[in-house]
């Protein structure tokens, strides 16, 4: 999903966009029921997503990245 919204022919922020709404889905997706398993799974994927906004702004994905 990730490498798809990258190849999108679209501008820096909606890139950044896309893959900030994709990195919510992904959290609102977890609930008190998940296991440490999925939540595991769903901070990995969120730090692939902060690497790929770094890819288009350095200091966004850092930050972000910081506060993971």
């Amino acid at each position: 999903m990730i490498e798809r919204i990258l190849d999108l022919d679209l501008t820096t922020k909606q890139k950044i966009d896309l893959l900030l709404e994709y990195d919510t889905i992904n959290y609102t997706k977890l609930g008190s029921d998940s296991t440490k398993t999925e939540v595991s799974v769903v901070k990995k994927e969120s730090k692939r997503v902060y690497k790929a906004i770094k890819s288009l702004n350095e200091d966004l994905g850092n930050e972000l990245l910081r506060a993971l």
